[in-house]
């Protein structure tokens, strides 16, 4: 009778090619790990690399004169600490004169020429308004950077003084990126209030959203914290959102607000996005009037 060792039927012919097959689905799944691995490197060091070209889109071209756009408008430089001179708009009051000034710092995208219809709403409400472009914005010379911005603003801010508007008569107001400006400026330069119109707790936390499966936080240069600046500042703060924000989410605005110390007003607006009409129009401007009204000695 033939004996048939223990062992044989594990070395069967069909079986001997067992091993072999394990060892190809291990080798792919080790290429596809390792395909991975390489994919999220090479994203992550364009993301390291060009991650400004992910954050501004800035319009470049020169608007034109302010003339041109809106009521009370003119053409005027202001020069930054980094010595870049830089072109704005300031729009002068068309009724009854408030003697106070807003500084608006825009987002990430386009020029002065878009905001055009809020200055003018404003210019209508009595409020003197300089329209800010950051460098590399609007004809302006440079290339935008998180501390590029702050002294962008701070020029400004230190322009509108010197036209006659002590910080206790001048509001700042910033959307979108430019709320990280605005917070950042606020340490250093206070204004006498501020609006916010969605804001975020920080550019990681919205890139975060945008890149779930990479390690933000750790590359991303340009990080604008501003829960790192709240509280330094002590002055009435407004925040304003759309609970319909695909770009910041309305729970990040509603956190910046839960952590503004002199919170004036929060709303969220039902429906609202982004980039809707709405921040540009009479509903703003009255936004700031009131806050205006209600920190603004008359």
């Amino acid at each position: 009778m033939l004996s048939v060792p223990p062992d044989a039927a594990a070395h069967s012919p069909r079986d001997r090619r067992r091993p072999g097959r394990r060892r190809g689905i291990l080798r792919g799944i080790a290429a596809g790990v390792a395909t991975i691995v390489v994919l999220s490197a090479v994203l992550g060091t364009g993301l390291a690399l060009g991650q400004r070209h992910l954050i501004y889109f800035p319009d470049r071209s020169d608007p034109g004169p302010a003339a041109a756009h809106v009521t009370g408008g003119r053409d005027v430089q202001f020069t930054t600490a980094d010595g870049l001179r830089l072109n704005a708009w300031l729009v002068v009051p068309t009724a009854g004169a408030q003697d106070v000034a807003v500084l608006w710092l825009p987002g990430n995208a386009g020029n002065r020429g878009g905001r055009a219809g809020i200055a003018q709403e404003l210019a209508g409400l009595g409020y003197t308004v300089l329209l800010v472009d950051y460098r590399g914005y609007g004809g302006n010379p440079g290339t935008p950077s998180e501390n590029g911005l702050a002294l962008d603003a701070r020029a400004a801010a230190a322009y509108l003084r010197g036209q006659g508007f002590p910080a206790d008569r001048t509001l700042y107001v910033g959307e979108s990126i430019g709320t990280g400006v605005a917070v950042r400026l606020a340490t250093t330069d206070p204004p006498a209030g501020i609006v916010l119109r969605s804001p975020y707790t920080s550019l990681v936390d919205v890139a975060r959203q945008q890149f779930p499966w990479l390690p933000v936080g750790l590359i991303l240069r340009d990080r604008f914290d501003t829960l790192s600046y709240l509280p330094a500042i002590d002055v009435p703060v407004t925040v304003l959102c759309g609970s319909a924000d695909t770009l910041v989410p309305a729970g990040q605005s509603a956190t910046v607000a839960r952590h503004v110390r002199t919170l004036f007003r929060f709303t969220q607006l039902d429906g609202v996005g982004h980039n809707d009409a709405v921040w540009y129009g009479a509903f703003m401007a009255q936004q700031v009037a009131d806050l205006a009204r209600a920190t603004i000695a008359t």
